[in-house]
C-alpha cells in the first residue's frame, strides 16, 4: 500500500531570479520580527515572545535548499544566484548575530523565566535552547562597547565573504593536466578510458582533470615517477587562487578573536566543543604523534626499500629519498606484495549498482526503516529521491523524511562526498511534525567503454561512511530544529558515521555487498581471484583473516601522520599571533610530520577546504573522534554488527537525541559507562 507522505518534498525549478527574490524576501521578514522583539519591553519578555528558533527554523528551510544550488547545480546563473544568495544570508547572519536589542531581549526573557518560576516547568532541550541563545550572544561580542561591536560586525562580514569566496574557487575549479600514453603507464585500461583524448601535434594525449575519480588512479598506478610528480604537483597547486584569501581570512580571525578577548582564533573555537581549548587540542595531537611516529618511520624504511628495489630493477635513478608522490603508489603495491590484493582487482566486485542498493538495504534492516523511490523535481536527471518510512509504517505517522543521492561527477559539481541537512525536522504546533531531507553529493566513478561503474573498497568505506551522516540526520528527533541531527560540537559530529566505516571491513557484510560484474560472485570464504601476474587470491575466512581486513592497518602510521600534519597546520594557524609564509609551512610541517619530502613547494593550504568551510581550528576532531567511535563499535556493534536489536540502541541513544543534550551525555547512554581511550 502506497502511503502520501504528510510533507511533500521540495520543487528543485528555481530560476536564479527566484533564488534572489526568495532569499531577500525570507531576510526582511526576519528582520522585521528581529525588530519586534528587541522593541519589547523587558517586562514582556518570556520563553514563548521571542519565537526565535520558530523564526531561524523557518529561513534555514527557505535559505538552505536555495544556497545548494551551488555545489550541484549544472547551470552557472543559477550557481552564481546561489553563490549571491548565500552572501546575502551570510552578511544578514552576521548583522543579526550583532543585534544588541534582540540580545537585551534574550538577557530579560532568561531572567523572567527564571524569577517566574517558569524555569522549572521547561523541559531539558527548552532549557538547552535558553542558555545557547544567552552564549551566542556573549561569542558574538554582544556585550562589548559600540565601537568594538561595530568592527566586528564589519570584520565578520568580510571574513564571512573570504570563506564563501574560497569555497566558490572549489567548486569552480576545472583545471587539467596532460599525458601522453607512454605517461600513463600503468594506470588501469578502464581509467584511461574514461580520460578525454585528443591529438596534439601528431600525438595522441590525454587530459586528466583534478577530480578524485581521474587523478587518484595515477597517484596509485603510474609507473613514472615524473607523472606521479607532475599530477601531486598540479594537482596541489590547482587552487593557487586561494592562497590570498586563506591568508586574509587568518588575518581576520585573529582580529576577531582579539576583540572577543580570546587568547586565539583556536581557543574561541574550541570552547565549545568536547575539547574546550587550543591547547587541549596540541596536547592530543603532540601525545598521538609519539604514539605514530615509530611506527611511520618503521613503514617509511620498508616502502623506501621497496621504492629502491623497483628504480634499481628499471635503471631509475634513486636519491635515498620518499616523496609525497611515492606514497600512494608504494602502499599500494605494498598491499599487493604482502596481502596478495589487488585493489583494481577488488574493484571489480563493487559495481555501484550493486553496492549502493546494498548499503541501503543494510541500513535500513540495521536501523528500522525502509526507502520507497519517489519520482520529482530534482536538480540533475541523475538525482536519486527516496521518501524514508518506518518499516512497519502503516499510515503517515511513520514518516521519517526525505533522502537524496546525487552520486556522479559532473563539470562545477562539488568534487568530493559530503551530506547536506536541507531541511532540519522538529516540532510544530498542535503535535505536528516538520520532516527532514538530507542530500548524499558523491563523485563515484562513471561506467566507462569496458566496464560498468565500479567503486574502489575505499570508496565504498566513503559511502558509507557519509549514509551514516543521512541517518543522523533523518532520524534525529528534537523538539528544535537547531539541535537536529548532526548539529553537534564538531569534535563528536564525526564519530558516529566513523564508527560504521567498521562495517566495510566485516568478512559478512563484505560479502553481501560483494557481486563481480562479469560472474556476479561475490567476495565469500572460497574467492579466488587470477590475475595476469599469476594467482592472486582474496580470502575472506571467518577468522578474519582477510588480506582486506588486514590491509586496513597496513602503513596505518603514515596515514595518521598525514592526518595530524593537517591538524597541526590547522591548529597552528590559529593559534600563531603573527601571519607567516603559508605555502613555506605547509612544506615544511608535512616533510616533519608526515615524514615525506616535497619537490617544488607548492600552495596545498589553497586546497585545505576545511579550513574554511566549518572546520578551522577543528580539523582534529577527525581523530579525536575516532576514539569515541572505536568505543562504540567495540562495546556495542562488533559482536554483530547487522543486529537490528542493537541498531535500536545506537538509534534511540545516540541519532534520536541530535545535539539536545551534551555529547557526553548520549555516549555514555548508549555505551553504559564513561567512554576510554584504550579502543584507539
Amino acid at each position: 500500500m502506497q502511503i502520501t507522505p504528510p510533507q511533500p518534498p521540495p520543487a528543485w525549478d528555481h530560476s536564479p531570479e527566484d533564488v534572489t527574490k526568495l532569499t531577500k524576501e525570507i531576510i526582511e521578514k526576519d528582520r522585521a520580527l528581529q525588530d519586534k522583539i528587541g522593541a519589547l519591553k523587558p517586562e514582556e519578555c518570556d520563553f514563548s515572545s521571542l519565537a526565535l528558533a520558530k523564526a531561524e527554523t523557518h529561513m534555514d528551510s527557505v535559505t538552505e535548499p536555495l544556497a545548494f544550488y551551488q555545489n550541484v547545480s549544472p547551470s552557472k546563473e543559477l550557481r552564481d544566484a546561489s553563490n549571491e544568495a548565500e552572501s546575502l544570508v551570510r552578511d544578514f547572519g552576521v548583522e543579526s548575530s550583532m543585534r544588541l536589542d534582540v540580545f537585551k531581549a534574550k538577557i530579560a526573557a532568561e531572567k523572567n523565566i527564571k524569577a517566574s518560576g517558569q524555569w522549572e516547568k521547561l523541559s531539558a532541550e527548552e532549557k538547552r535552547l535558553v542558555d545557547k541563545m544567552i552564549l551566542d550572544g556573549t561569542r558574538a561580542g554582544l556585550a562589548l562597547p559600540e565601537k568594538a561591536r561595530d568592527e566586528l560586525t564589519t570584520l565578520k562580514k568580510e571574513l564571512s565573504q573570504v570563506c564563501l569566496e574560497f569555497s566558490k574557487n572549489f567548486n569552480e575549479e576545472d583545471g587539467k593536466i596532460t599525458f601522453t600514453a607512454e605517461e600513463l603507464k600503468g594506470v588501469p585500461k578502464d581509467v584511461v578510458s574514461g580520460y578525454t583524448k585528443r591529438t596534439e601535434g601528431s600525438v595522441e594525449v590525454y587530459d586528466v582533470t583534478y577530480k578524485t575519480p581521474d587523478i587518484f588512479p595515477l597517484f596509485k598506478f603510474a609507473e613514472n615517477p615524473k607523472t606521479r610528480q607532475r599530477a601531486q604537483e598540479g594537482h596541489e597547486s590547482r587552487l593557487e587562487n586561494n592562497v590570498p584569501l586563506l591568508s586574509k581570512a587568518l588575518d581576520l580571525r585573529r582580529r576577531i578573536a582579539a576583540l572577543l578577548g580570546y587568547k586565539t582564533w583556536g581557543d574561541y573555537i574550541t570552547e565549545v566543543k568536547m575539547i574546550k581549548s587550543a591547547k587541549g587540542v596540541d596536547d592530543f595531537l603532540d601525545d598521538l604523534e609519539q604514539k605514530l611516529r615509530p611506527v611511520g618511520i618503521k613503514e617509511r624504511e620498508i616502502l623506501l626499500a621497496l621504492k629502491k628495489k623497483e628504480h634499481e630493477e628499471k635503471g631509475l635513478p634513486f636519491d635515498g629519498e620518499f616523496y609525497i608522490w611515492d606514497y600512494r603508489y608504494y602502499d599500494r603495491k605494498y598491499i599487493e606484495q604482502t596481502l596478495d590484493l589487488d585493489d583494481m582487482l577488488v574493484k571489480e566486485y563493487f559495481p555501484v549498482s550493486v553496492v549502493v542498493p546494498t548499503i541501503l538495504e543494510i541500513y535500513q534492516n540495521l536501523l528500522g526503516v525502509r526507502f520507497e523511490t519517489i519520482t520529482g523535481s530534482t536538480w540533475h536527471p541523475e538525482v536519486q529521491q527516496f521518501a524514508v518510512w518506518e518499516k512497519d509504517a502503516k499510515d503517515e505517522s511513520g514518516f521519517v523524511g526525505y533522502c537524496y543521492l546525487d552520486l556522479f561527477p559532473r563539470a562545477a559539481k562539488y568534487s568530493h562526498a559530503a551530506v547536506w541537512p536541507l531541511l532540519s525536522g522538529h516540532d510544530l504546533p498542535n503535535n505536528k511534525r516538520s520532516y527532514p531531507l538530507a542530500a548524499m553529493v558523491a563523485n563515484l566513478a562513471k561506467p566507462t567503454p569496458d566496464k560498468p561503474a565500479l567503486m574502489r573498497h575505499d570508496d565504498v568505506v566513503t559511502f558509507f561512511h557519509e549514509m551514516g551522516h543521512v541517518f543522523h540526520g533523518l532520524l534525529s528527533q528534537t523538539k528544535f530544529a537547531r539541535f537536529h541531527g548532526t548539529s553537534v560540537a564538531r569534535d563528536f559530529v564525526e564519530a558516529p558515521s566513523q564508527m560504521l566505516e567498521n562495517w566495510c571491513w566485516e568478512p559478512k557484510v563484505l560479502e553481501k555487498m560483494s557481486s563481480h560484474y562479469e560472474t556476479k560472485q561475490p567476495l565469500s570464504p572460497s574467492s579466488s581471484i587470477k590475475s595476469s601476474k599469476g594467482g592472486l587470491r582474496i580470502c575472506l575466512p571467518n577468522e578474519r583473516k582477510s588480506s582486506i581486513f588486514y590491509s586496513r592497518y597496513v602503513n596505518v602510521g603514515l596515514f595518521y601522520l598525514r592526518q595530524l600534519f593537517f591538524a597541526k597546520f590547522d591548529i597552528k594557524v590559529h593559534t600563531d599571533k603573527d601571519s607567516a609564509d603559508y605555502t613555506n609551512l605547509w612544506n615544511t610541517l608535512r616533510e616533519s610530520i608526515s615524514l615525506v619530502k616535497a619537490g617544488k613547494p607548492c600552495p596545498g593550504q589553497g586546497t585545505f577546504g576545511h579550513i574554511t568551510g566549518g572546520y578551522d581550528a577543528g580539523y582534529y576532531g577527525y581523530t579525536y573522534s575516532l576514539v569515541f567511535a572505536a568505543d562504540m563499535y567495540a562495546t556495542v556493534f562488533k559482536a554483530d554488527p547487522l543486529d537490528p536489536v542493537r541498531g535500536k540502541r545506537y538509534r534511540d541513544k545516540i541519532l534520536r537525541a541530535g545535539g539536545s543534550r551534551e555529547e557526553l551525555e548520549s555516549l555514555e547512554d548508549f555505551l553504559g559507562r564513561h567512554p576510554t581511550t584504550k579502543r584507539f
